[in-house]
């Protein structure tokens, strides 16, 4: 396994980071979790160090999932352990709450839930249009004073937002939706972060499991997937056979599909570690060879092409 700097915060994290975003019933539907938590387990053999999981996934659920996972496999001080703010889903409506109070509080139920005293990245989970964040990094600062929060790290913000809180808050990393299909952030995020030495840790790095090149031309999505244009009809077959073209490529340098997707995502320089949603032990041991180096640069822009147009001629209906 590779580790790399989390910005300037002198986190050293494995360029695989686990993810628990899988454990959002809503989403995903029910996952086992006698594989997931050995899955955990052949993560630590790996030497996976990074684990990524937020209040929002399951209304807390993921959170205690992970917290009875430390408590009872000692491995707690493994990990560098990231989680999110955002959603409060203790009232009646479901809603975003940035106010100082309610991050102060939701450190408290997280570490509870979590079973640790400490959280080493505590991340805003999306840009709330009521926030302050001069409030924001007021509760952080306690919180960091109060050592159970090491960092702060940002998810599904722009830019400017990012910048607005670099204005009172040093942000550590930024965790962006990135992968061959979602390329927006390559126009302004990823460079801002390169500038301001931001480290960038992609989540959907398959796009929703797309991008692992394990579908078959018939199958049928039954989870929220069936709701999204590329996962039906045309589209979908448009994309399968994108990554039809993708595979010889993929093959050259002993990868399957999968691999090849996150290679590909870790090869951009701004990236520090790809979040993968990982459900059983194969599925960690298959994806962490990924970590293991880069893609040459013509390789890297061949695949972009490829499903660059792929993506265009599905969404045209072609």
């Amino acid at each position: 396994m590779q580790y790399a700097q989390l910005g300037k915060s002198g986190l050293l994290v494995s360029r695989i980071c686990f993810g628990c975003w899988q454990l959002s019933p809503r989403f995903w539907g029910e996952v086992p979790i006698a594989p997931w938590r050995k899955a955990l387990d052949k993560a630590v053999e790996l030497g996976v160090n990074f684990v990524d999981t937020a209040g929002a996934y399951g209304e807390g659920y993921a959170e205690e999932m992970l917290g009875n996972y430390f408590q009872d496999s000692g491995n707690r001080d493994h990990f560098i352990l990231a989680t999110k703010f955002y959603w409060t889903f203790k009232k009646p409506k479901r809603h975003p709450d940035t106010s100082y109070a309610f991050i102060i509080q939701e450190c408290e139920d997280a570490l509870r839930r979590l079973k640790t005293d400490r959280i080493d990245l505590f991340q805003v989970h999306a840009w709330d249009p009521l926030t302050r964040p001069d409030e924001v990094a007021a509760a952080l600062g306690r919180l960091k004073q109060e050592g159970k929060v090491r960092f702060f790290g940002a998810s599904n913000l722009n830019a400017d937002q990012v910048a607005l809180y670099q204005r009172y808050i040093d942000v550590a990393s930024l965790q962006p939706l990135y992968n061959l299909i979602d390329r927006e952030v390559e126009a302004r995020e990823l460079p801002y972060c390169l500038r301001e030495q931001i480290g960038v840790i992609p989540y959907s790095p398959l796009h929703r499991g797309l991008l692992t090149g394990k579908y078959e031309r018939d199958h049928v999505f039954e989870d929220d997937r069936k709701n999204l244009p590329l996962y039906q009809g045309e589209a979908f077959q448009r994309m399968l056979a994108g990554l039809d073209a993708l595979r010889p490529i993929a093959e050259m340098h002993g990868l399957t599909v999968a691999q090849f997707s996150i290679r590909w995502l870790l090869t951009h320089p701004a990236v520090t570690s790809a979040i993968v949603g990982i459900k059983t032990p194969e599925h960690i041991a298959s994806i962490a060879p990924a970590a293991a180096g880069v893609l040459p640069a013509e390789d890297w822009h061949e695949a972009a092409h490829i499903i660059a147009e792929a993506k265009r001629e599905a969404l045209a209906g072609k």
